[in-house]
Formats: structure tokens, C-alpha cells, sequence
């Protein structure tokens, strides 16, 4: 399957394009944030102070990077559980964010509000950190640094490798995903059955 090539910031036009499972190589800028920037960027939209950068057309990447090792740009970046992010992703979305990068899937209120902000939730395979780094090509700290790994970073990336888990209308690889394993192993009522 060929993957599609997307460059940051996305536009409505081209997230309502995607579909759930399609194959994406993303480049451009995306941000770093997990739970403790999510908790800064909440509180500043409330005091109605300046984000560290522009949510319009943006995409965040939930992860914490280790540090560099000596010659090399960042350490191991592999995504973070998403659902943390779950209570803060609904204002941020009304605001303007159009990608969230993650692994894990979303509660409903976040399903709903990728849907209702014509949004899309990107999946980064888990447990190859030392792999993805190598598609990031630079990387400094914008904000927050006292939260260490979880400072907001401004990263580029190129050919950055995603997978649609949520589109724009709502269509959800892991509900779809789970029904179609059930489907092609025979799986019923949740319960695997030795042949």
C-alpha cells in the first residue's frame, strides 16, 4: 500500500481527505507535549495568555524524547498513551489544532470533537523510539523547559511514518480494526477459541 505525503500545518481541505488506516509520511513542524504542557496550555487559554506556538492548522506529538546521545539530534521518540491527553484535547481542537499524534485509543468526547473541528488523530507505532528519531531533523525547547523531557519542543520532521487511527467523520481504526480481527478469526463474544 503506497502512503500518502502531508506537510504541516494541514488545512480542513486536506484532513477531510483522509480516511481511517490510511498511510501517511508527514513533514514539516509538529510540537511536543504530554500531560504536564497539556495542564500549561489549558491554564493559559484560560488566563487568555499567549500559547508557545500557533494551534491553528498544528499538529502535537504526545511524546517525552530521551536525552541525545552525544552526535545525534534526539534520543529515542516514541509515542506516549494518548487517552492522558483526553480531558485537554477537546479545547485545543476548538482552537484550532488539526493532528494529534499518539498511540491508544480516544475516549468519545475526543472522537466527537475531531469530528465536530474536522480534525484527525494519527497513529506513531509504539515501542520503536530509537527508530522513529531518525525521521525527526531537528529539535529545540520552546517552552516550559522545567518539565524536562516534557517541555514543549518545536520538532521538523520529515517522512515521519502514521497511520489514520480517527478521521475527520469519526471512523475509528481501533473499533473498525478490533471488528475485523473478530471477523477473520472467528472470535466470538470476545473469547479466543483454540481449533
Amino acid at each position: 500500500m503506497n502512503s500518502l505525503r502531508l506537510s504541516t500545518p494541514l488545512t480542513d481541505e486536506e484532513v477531510s481527505r483522509l480516511r481511517a488506516g490510511d498511510r501517511i509520511l508527514l513533514s514539516g513542524i509538529v510540537y511536543t507535549a504530554r500531560d504536564a504542557a497539556h495542564q500549561r496550555l489549558a491554564a493559559a487559554l484560560a488566563e487568555g495568555t499567549e500559547l508557545p506556538f500557533e494551534l491553528q492548522g498544528a499538529v502535537i506529538y504526545y511524546v517525552g524524547p530521551c536525552p541525545a546521545p552525544p552526535g545525534a539530534i534526539i534520543g529515542s521518540a516514541g509515542p506516549t498513551t494518548s487517552k492522558r491527553m483526553d480531558p485537554f484535547t477537546p479545547l485545543l481542537l476548538a482552537r484550532g489544532l488539526k493532528g494529534m499524534i499518539g498511540k491508544g485509543p480516544r475516549s468519545p468526547e475526543v472522537v466527537a470533537a475531531i469530528q465536530r473541528h474536522r480534525a484527525v488523530y494519527l497513529a506513531a507505532v509504539g515501542g520503536v523510539g530509537a527508530l522513529i528519531s531518525s525521521y525527526i531533523r531537528s529539535q529545540e525547547i520552546i517552552a516550559y523547559p522545567e518539565l524536562g523531557p516534557e517541555a514543549v519542543r518545536r520538532l521538523e520532521i520529515a517522512d515521519f511514518p502514521v497511520i489514520v487511527a480517527i478521521d475527520s467523520q469519526g471512523r475509528d481504526l481501533y473499533q473498525t480494526g478490533r471488528l475485523a480481527y473478530r471477523c477473520q478469526s472467528g472470535e466470538r463474544g470476545g473469547t479466543y477459541e483454540s481449533k
